[in-house]
């Protein structure tokens, strides 16, 4: 791609230019006296004497000492005749800097001098000061503290030196970058200007190592395992696969890094932990990233109750050693807020039970064998979803689970109590062989980490990957494939354990209010910024009626109207290629919008709302249309009685999707046209 330069860059890459013709080094080497900025704030505010502050007038008369020295990146900049003002922010905080003139040295990197010949022109080393430091720009700088007339701490500078130079500007004139996916590609940016962010991320690393120092607390060792493995077993996922050209053959990246750390327990090591990422080639939304990092261990001699324990201690800890409150509002897959307490211990629920109270459904009386017979019956209850027909038993029980029970647990609470097809890689239960023993830890609707009791029988581990092969067979890509290597290890022998693994970009995004896995990732995986992918995509907008709601015509053209007047509200300048025409007599026409209205019809309130959740989850621009907003116009009064129901209890007469058209397309092809 070539790069391309505003008049600005120009400038500054002339001024850099410059500066190195004239024998200045404008990318140091190093710089080891720097004092962070906030060390600085602090000495100064906690000297009672005030033995840091010196009094301006005697620093203008020359009575400087250069007792500090500190290096950042300029953020602001202004002159004012003989004081030229600068602030500069490193990782700690920012503080304000002053050069005067007459007053301050320049450093080169190779001398110290009061003034420099550069493009012919003798430029004091206030006058590069001024001139030639510019916003982002890196700089060192020596001085004294004083507080100006306003009260706000300043470095007197007495000696200064250009650290590294800019090409680019901040942009917006530091009003801060705007654009979602601008921050995503261009984190550093966002970082620069924009403190919450500094600290989300910080915060995440505080949280890593609070973690680590568990596992070592607990006398847990860390591992590194590989990420290419011959097999993709592990979790219901679809793995990526990569071609080895040396070894000629195909690879799979790790959906999970189990198979390493649980071959590790037979090499005597007892307890195991890695902090590594995994890849799922699935699907893009807010809480799912096919790249994603995880924390997993396993403990030898431990069940599956043992691990619940440790979860809860290792929460106290990090909640204790971070110093975070116990009661933090976290932010469901719809954006709705609800006060979590940690306050441990925390709440268990039966998987079987609250499956079955919820949906009327027992799912432990299915097997792998009743695929068809259970599917049958989840439609009989008025449920289904996308790609449902080539799932097998195990994913539509994890699919049924996900629908109807997670969303309403606030937690933290640890869901318990799993049916045996629902986890082939967990042991039974000693007191009923058709559930495992496994647990889920869940947040507000939030999974955020798994643990079970391991099964280490081989016979047993060989029969289930069996039956997994079938379900691949037959075109379940969630399905978990076999591992020959992994059985041969546990024939020799694998102790009894539990594995615990925890998803860390999620707990994290729990943790500091975010609704998007990718703001606490600092370079998430973006397509490809190509001149290609710039271009407009294609793009659909889709209506959808409710035709259960039994709606009289002139609903169904009012259902269909008020989805459009919303669809036209928030699409903006993007509906249109041209804003308008022009007749021969100079008479503007509004241009007709560039994306076609479809209309498409469900047949049940449930599949709207099933419908109106997956397209939010995929990103797509979605709008709904109630029973109470076709009974009034009032906002008011629409408010009030929607406010008196749940959200299972809401009658949607309609929505329109509008997005990108594969992704509608794919969402809404089963779906008939209206008629």
């Amino acid at each position: 791609m070539k790069m391309e330069y505003s008049r600005e860059s120009q400038d500054r890459m002339k001024k850099i230019a410059d500066l190195k013709a004239a024998g200045v080094i404008c990318y140091a080497n190093n710089y080891v006296w720097k004092i962070d900025i906030a060390e600085i704030r602090s000495r100064s505010e906690n000297d009672k004497q005030g033995g840091y502050l010196r009094d301006i007038e005697n620093l203008q008369a020359g009575w400087a000492i250069a007792e500090f020295q500190t290096a950042g990146r300029i953020i602001s900049h202004k002159s004012h005749g003989k004081l030229s003002f600068a602030k500069i922010r490193d990782h700690s905080w920012d503080i304000q800097v002053c050069f005067m003139r007459d007053l301050v040295k320049f450093n080169t990197g190779r001398e110290v001098t009061e003034s420099i010949e550069i493009a012919g022109d003798d430029k004091t080393a206030y006058k590069i000061a001024e001139k030639f430091c510019q916003v982002a720009d890196y700089i060192w700088v020596k001085g004294d503290l004083f507080l100006t007339k306003h009260g706000e701490l300043t470095l007197f500078v007495s000696e200064f030196q250009i650290i590294s130079k800019a090409v680019r500007p901040l942009p917006e004139k530091w009003h801060g970058i705007q654009d979602q996916e601008a921050i995503y590609r261009q984190r550093y940016l966002d970082l620069i200007m924009n403190q919450e962010s500094f600290d989300r991320f910080q915060f995440r690393s505080e949280f890593i190592k609070s973690v680590r120092e568990f596992y070592w607390k607990y006398n847990f060792i860390e591992i590194e395992t590989p990420i290419l493995w011959n097999s993709a077993s592990w979790a219901a996922a679809q793995p990526f696969i990569t071609h080895h050209n040396d070894f000629d053959d195909d690879f799979f990246l790790r959906i999970a890094p189990e198979v390493g750390l649980k071959m590790a327990t037979v090499g005597r090591f007892e307890r195991v932990f890695e902090m590594g990422k995994n890849f799922r080639n699935e699907g893009s939304d807010p809480s799912h990233m096919q790249e994603f990092s995880v924390f997993e261990h396993y403990a030898a001699y431990w069940n599956f109750e043992d691990n619940m324990k440790f979860t809860e201690e290792m929460f106290d800890y990090i909640f204790d050693t971070l110093k975070l409150d116990r009661k933090r509002e976290i932010i469901d897959k719809d954006g709705n807020a609800q006060s979590v307490d940690f306050t441990t211990p925390w709440k268990r629920i039966d998987y079987i039970a609250g499956v079955k109270e919820k949906s009327g459904i027992d799912i432990d009386a299915y097997g792998a064998e009743d695929e068809e017979k259970f599917r049958a019956d989840i439609v009989a209850a008025w449920y289904k979803w996308e790609w449902m027909e080539k799932q097998a038993t195990a994913t539509m029980i994890d699919y049924l689970y996900k629908k109807v029970l997670r969303p309403g647990i606030i937690g933290p609470a640890f869901v318990y109590n799993y049916p045996k097809t629902m986890q082939p890689l967990a042991r039974q239960s000693d007191k009923d062989e058709n559930i495992v023993e496994q647990f889920q830890l869940v947040l507000n609707g939030w999974e955020v980490l798994k643990a079970y009791s391991e099964l280490v029988d081989p016979k047993i581990q060989q029969e289930n990957f069996d039956e997994q092969s079938g379900a691949l067979d037959a075109g379940d890509e969630e399905a978990t494939s076999g591992d020959d290597d992994f059985v041969l290890a546990m024939e020799y022998g694998m102790p009894c354990q539990s594995g615990w693994g925890m998803w860390i970009d999620r707990i994290v995004s729990l943790l500091t209010g975010q609704e998007n896995l990718r703001d606490v990732v600092l370079f998430p995986l973006m397509k490809s910024d190509t001149n290609e992918s710039k271009k407009t995509k294609t793009q659909l907008a889709v209506s959808v009626l409710n035709t259960w709601a039994s709606l009289e015509k002139w609903q169904e053209l009012n259902t269909v109207a008020h989805l459009s007047a919303s669809f036209a509200a928030r699409g903006g300048n993007k509906l249109f290629e041209m804003d308008s025409a022009t007749t021969a007599d100079r008479v503007s026409l509004p241009m007709n919008i560039q994306h076609a209205i479809m209309i498409k019809q469900a047949g049940s309130n449930s599949d709207l709302q099933e419908l109106y959740n997956v397209a939010k989850n995929w990103g797509l621009d979605v709008v709904p249309f109630t029973r109470e907003m076709l009974e009034t116009s009032d906002d008011k009064l629409v408010q009030k009685n929607t406010a008196d129901k749940n959200i299972e209890d809401v009658e949607y007469l309609g929505i329109l999707i509008f997005g990108d058209k594969k992704h509608v397309e794919k969402l809404t092809k089963e779906l008939a046209l209206y008629s």
